[in-house]
């Protein structure tokens, strides 16, 4: 073989290569974004029970083609800290067994028949109208759906081809000695065992490397002796990929890595030693008969469906080997109790958008649930001062704070992927409401600071003053609950109870400041306390103008309109019979207590 022929080989087979692997994670990727996010949260929900976490890692790993895609999956949610080691272990078990759906899909191509029939289930016979059906979807469509369905189509279609490619370019070498030769060499059970690793951690992906193997078995004689420790060493190589994304997460998301890696090592070492060992004494006669495809897919899935039910019930095996090698210390106890919402804030979904923005909705709920216990325990301090219970105060808003910083940046992130419509108004809602859930913990915090000072100079409201304040807090705790609620459960209806209440709020704080002025000049207050009770109700009203600020950002997004200071003005323009009969409403449930003066 001259200079040119070599060079034309090299090249087919790294083109092959280069559009099967990228087949490969288009076909993923698509897969993952038809799922919309949902393949993680089943996958955090369902993983308690050990059989059913390694049966639901089978699947997942079989529908993505990628065992190194499942198992990053797994590290982004056990670094989030949604899923445990112990629920981890099992899924990554399933996922070895899972992706070797991938190599039977590979051996289609072996199929070689006269019937036309039969022919047809060839790649070759179909994958040009998968392509050209999915190229249509993904061009011609405007349904995200039908668009992503059109990826996977398209990834399908190029992996195959890819595979196609590289049996062509490898044809030649089936008379060529020299390859022959080094074919051999790899019989050698160490020296394929370490091909096997190198390869497939320089590709990072186990089908790939085995997919190479298998396009070789169609033009050249591999022998069982060569594609076994190959097959094998690939099985270690892939951990390379979850151990590098890994890098960036915390150090469960470095042990659910090390659970893999150890994992695999073990299977490889056992099988080496029990099968070597075995042929040693019975020498198998089939070592030096030519594999084909199906039987490398058979080799590889052998292996996992032995090795993987066997380690289910010592699973436990491998999380006390990472958590010996990264041990847990005190710091990471104070960190995961401090920082548990936003962890599920993981670089590592942002590949995944649609589930991305789901952590960061979850953990949204979370800070508004926060500023809501904030304001809480803030009123309680008005007639019952503790320094603990400040100090909770405090905690919160600095929690709060935290929250909305990172979800910001993680929210315009998400933001600089592609999303779909509904995930876009998802996303402005979010970066609409945590800036006002937080300027709601600042006032939380400003109460609890009024009501310390009043306690410090021994200041309290007179009973009047004090049974309308109970009156006027226990409107706005309802208004702060009611905006929470309708923006746990995206519930547009609830939100628009939010604007009557609001108004009554407002009469209520024109009211109490006109009470506190009769009381002033009759002697029955002090203007200090008058100082304290407009501070506290001026937070009162621009709390429940935040959350005003909620229900028309939820109430938008639900609406498809994002003119929320144009709709503001016209609900109150028009106060149709609804809103008023909601302000009646409102305005006797908190009518203040009759006075005379």
């Amino acid at each position: 073989m001259d200079s040119l022929e070599l060079f034309t080989l090299v090249a087919g087979l790294i083109g092959g290569l280069a559009m099967f692997l990228y087949g490969m994670n288009v076909m993923s990727g698509g897969l993952t974004k038809a799922a919309g996010g949902k393949l993680e949260s089943v996958l955090a929900k369902v993983t308690k029970h050990p059989v059913i976490a390694y049966l639901f890692g089978v699947g997942v790993t079989a529908l993505v083609q990628s065992s190194s895609a499942s198992t990053v999956m797994v590290v982004g949610l056990v670094n989030s800290g949604i899923m445990t080691l112990k629920q981890a272990v099992n899924v990554i078990l399933g996922a070895n067994l899972g992706t070797t759906f991938t190599a039977w899909l590979l051996s289609l191509n072996a199929i070689s028949s006269d019937n036309f029939f039969i022919n047809l289930l060839k790649p070759k016979s179909f994958t040009p109208f998968l392509a050209i059906i999915g190229i249509g979807l993904y061009m011609f469509s405007k349904n995200e759906k039908k668009r992503n369905i059109g990826t996977i189509l398209l990834g399908f279609a190029v992996l195959m081809f890819g595979m196609s490619s590289m049996s062509d370019a490898v044809s030649p070498l089936k008379d060529v000695e020299e390859f022959k030769a080094l074919l051999t060499t790899f019989s050698n059970p160490i020296l394929g065992f370490l091909v096997g690793i190198l390869f497939t951690m320089l590709i990072q992906s186990s089908a790939g490397t085995i997919g190479v193997l298998q396009a070789l078995s169609l033009s050249v004689k591999v022998k069982h002796s060569v594609a076994i420790p190959v097959v094998v060493g690939a099985e270690v190589g892939t951990c390379i990929t979850a151990i590098l994304s890994s890098f960036g997460a915390n150090k469960n998301g470095k042990r659910t890595a090390l659970m893999h890696l150890y994992f695999n090592i073990i299977k490889a070492v056992l099988f080496m030693i029990i099968f070597y060992s075995l042929n040693a004494v019975i020498h198998f006669e089939f070592m030096d008969e030519k594999i084909g495809m199906a039987g490398i897919a058979g080799i590889h899935t052998l292996i996992n469906l032995v090795a993987t039910p066997l380690m289910l019930p010592f699973s436990g095996v491998l999380v006390n080997l990472a958590l010996k090698t990264i041990p847990i210390d005190d710091k990471e106890k104070k960190e995961h109790e401090e920082m548990q919402g936003i962890r599920t804030l993981d670089p590592l979904f942002l590949s995944n958008p649609p589930f991305a923005l789901e952590q960061a909705r979850q953990a949204a709920v979370t800070m508004a649930v926060m500023t809501k216990e904030s304001l809480e325990k803030a009123i309680g301090l008005i007639t019952d001062y503790n320094d603990e219970v400040a100090g909770e105060v405090e905690y919160l808003e600095r929690q709060v704070d935290k929250y909305e910083d990172e979800l910001g940046t993680y929210l315009m992130k998400i933001n600089s992927h592609h999303l779909g419509q509904e995930d876009s108004h998802t996303l402005s809602l979010l970066l609409h409401c945590i800036t006002d859930y937080e300027r709601i913990s600042d006032h939380a915090l400003n109460i609890a600071q009024k009501a310390g000072n009043m306690e410090e100079n021994g200041r309290k409201f007179t009973p009047k003053a004090q049974a309308e304040m109970d009156i006027y807090s226990s409107a706005v705790i309802d208004i702060v609950d009611t905006s929470v609620t309708a923006f746990d459960n995206q519930d547009a209806k609830l939100a628009k109870t939010i604007e009557p209440l609001e108004e009554t709020i407002d009469e209520i704080q024109k009211e109490v400041k006109r009470r506190h002025i009769r009381r002033l000049r009759k002697g029955k207050c002090t203007i200090e306390q008058g100082f304290d009770l407009s501070d506290i109700g001026t937070d009162f009203e621009r709390i429940a103008d935040h959350c005003s600020n909620i229900a028309v950002g939820i109430i938008e997004s639900h609406e498809d309109n994002y003119f929320a200071h144009g709709y503001l003005e016209t609900l109150k323009a028009e106060k149709n019979d609804g809103f008023e009969q909601a302000v009646d409403f409102y305005e006797r449930k908190y009518r203040l207590p009759a006075v005379k003066y």
